[in-house]
């Protein structure tokens, strides 16, 4: 809960682009998640310096939830500030072979902005939902490619709002899944990506293929949060648990999909309780059937998050 002054000075900086006490689960992918203390949806780069200061001014915790995949909120909301940043999504050509992207665009965004500029090298993204800041802080990709292969620095604020000189890519810690080394509530805003020119039917060809093959492969037309567990070294984790014979099991209103059975739906009421019980079970079929100990790639945020090990990254 945030004090009544405190509330008062977010309104001032803000004003309609504070709300307090939202359902978290209007704002992630699998619909579930409890309320927020505050969701703040900051104008531009200047007024989420300006937030981040005041936050740290106040003592009160902020946290960017992107567009809501790869989350599994609490179903007791999260504390705090929560940091919308969707109003930062310019994209702009710095160069004929790269990209400057804000943080807050989405990967139809992204990939719509190629295919009108004729430029190739980021269709993977159409694979993958979210925001670049969620590809960012999770080294987004599919198959042998990774945004680190594309990504040539990034820009980001300190948790007290000062903005950062771009950081090269050869200084950055990508991992599998992860974005490591950045200091700790460090924001991230905007990345500069590697581009080649091209012609806009290749480019669009190329992602109609990737989007098709996901509709194919993956539960789109259902709520999900996208991959639950990190694929092992040399095996994929979707083929562990439905060797397990987990495809199809269902807790309360969550169900470990029939279609690949590394992403957990919401069927309808799902709670996020329902959720970690079916990954408890998926974790615990796999670790009798072949000792191998699946890690969580989905972020979860919350109380439940210390009682399940957090989030992997």
């Amino acid at each position: 809960m945030i004090e009544a002054k405190h509330r008062a000075a977010l309104e001032a900086l803000l004003r309609d682009r504070v709300a307090f006490d939202v359902p978290l689960s209007r704002h992630t992918s699998l619909r579930i998640g409890g309320p927020a203390d505050a969701l703040a949806t900051p104008a531009d780069r200047d007024e989420l310096g300006r937030l981040l200061a005041l936050c740290a001014e106040l003592g009160l915790p902020t946290r960017v939830l992107g567009a809501g995949f790869n989350v599994l909120v609490s179903d007791a909301g999260l504390s705090g500030v929560v940091l919308r940043l969707k109003k930062l999504r310019r994209i702009e050509r710095v160069a004929d072979d790269a990209i400057a992207v804000e943080a807050g665009a989405s990967h139809a965004t992204i990939t719509n902005y190629c295919i009108d500029a004729g430029l190739s090298g980021l269709e993977f993204g159409a694979g993958i939902p979210g925001t670049l800041g969620g590809w960012l802080a999770m080294n987004a990709g599919i198959g042998v490619r990774e945004l680190k292969d594309v990504v040539r620095s990034v820009t980001w604020m300190s948790a007290r709002g000062e903005l950062e000189a771009p950081v090269a890519r050869a200084d950055l810690d990508f991992r599998y899944r992860a974005l490591a080394g950045l200091p700790p509530g460090a924001v991230l805003v905007g990345a500069e990506l590697s581009v080649t020119p091209s012609d806009r039917a290749t480019v669009k060809a190329e992602i109609d293929r990737l989007l098709a093959h996901r509709t194919r492969t993956q539960p789109t037309d259902i709520p999900s949060c996208g991959s639950v567990f990190r694929n092992p070294p040399g095996d994929f984790a979707g083929r562990l648990i439905e060797a397990a014979g987990l495809k199809g099991t269902r807790e309360g209103g969550a169900e470990i999909s029939t279609v690949h059975a590394n992403f957990i739906v919401n069927r309808g009421g799902a709670t996020a309780a329902d959720v970690l019980a079916l990954v408890a079970r998926a974790r615990e079929a796999v670790r009798e059937a072949t000792g191998v100990e699946l890690e969580t790639e989905v972020q979860l945020l919350g109380r439940e998050a210390a009682e399940h090990g957090g989030a992997s990254r």
